[in-house]
């Protein structure tokens, strides 16, 4: 089960951004649902058309400052499609330049961390939440990921952790900064291949028969085509087993299930 606190104040938060979330699907089933999120877009790259051709709501992460951020991200908003911010974040290995303009690290102050993700914010049109590009050391440091989740609080953007490190502190400062957000439990495209990338896709199948609610992961980029390939066979499976919805959608049915707010 996805673990998600969703904030006192989210149901305004939806009826602020409620004209993103009315142009992806209609009224959510008692049936499982599935969310599934393409990370990387805003650069132009190989699968970015495919993806957001795609016959279902997508949630789609937009790296800002980038040549093609804003189109992308209103090409996605047009289509239906949920938007997000894809916030480079330091990882714990990998070099700096990988991270793209804009990145979040550790030896930032407070006040570049807060005004970076600002700024960050501001660059990537229709964003109604937000997660991380790499991250594997950012995440991990309480100070960077208060920072950030205060910024999400303050301009009432969900998180979606895409938990790159098993020592993420996402979950408990959200708790405590009562911040709406959810956790991912599926890469796609970890490894370039069609056979990896179908493996993945039939691990989802199979969660679908297990929990009502999932979160997967894919990408634009290297494997881009080919993880819209094989999503595009598998809709029409995934559709037989659960609704698919955006990560706001699947908020909005968490706030209606009695004590999954985190206080247990």
């Amino acid at each position: 089960m996805i673990k998600v606190i969703i904030a006192c104040m989210f149901i305004l938060f939806v009826q602020l951004h409620s004209s993103a979330v009315a142009q992806t699907t209609g009224p959510i089933s008692d049936e499982r649902q599935v969310a599934i999120v393409i990370d990387d877009l805003g650069n132009n790259m190989k699968g970015t058309e495919e993806i957001i051709s795609l016959p279902i709501p997508l949630t789609v992460a937009v790296m800002p400052f980038l040549p093609t951020t804003k189109k992308d991200a209103k090409l996605a908003h047009k289509n239906g499609h949920e938007v997000i911010l894809h916030l480079p974040m330091e990882p714990i290995a990998g070099k700096k330049s990988w991270l793209g303009p804009g990145a979040i690290t550790t030896d930032l102050s407070d006040e570049e961390i807060r005004k970076r993700v600002n700024d960050a914010i501001d660059d990537v049109p229709h964003a109604v939440g937000m997660n991380n590009h790499m991250g594997s050391k950012a995440t991990a440091d309480e100070r960077v990921m208060r920072i950030i989740l205060e910024v999400c609080k303050e301009r009432e953007l969900y998180y979606l952790d895409s938990k790159t490190t098993g020592k993420s502190v996402v979950a408990t400062l959200a708790k405590e900064l009562r911040v709406p957000y959810l956790e991912n439990e599926l890469f796609f495209d970890e490894q370039y291949t069609i056979k990896h990338i179908l493996k993945q896709a039939n691990l989802l199948m199979s969660r679908i028969d297990q929990d009502d609610e999932i979160i997967a992961i894919g990408h634009v980029g290297i494997a881009g085509e080919k993880t819209a390939s094989v999503l595009k066979q598998y809709v029409p499976l995934v559709q037989q087993k659960a609704d698919a919805v955006t990560l706001s959608e699947l908020l909005i049915e968490l706030e209606t299930i009695p004590n999954f707010r985190g206080e247990n």
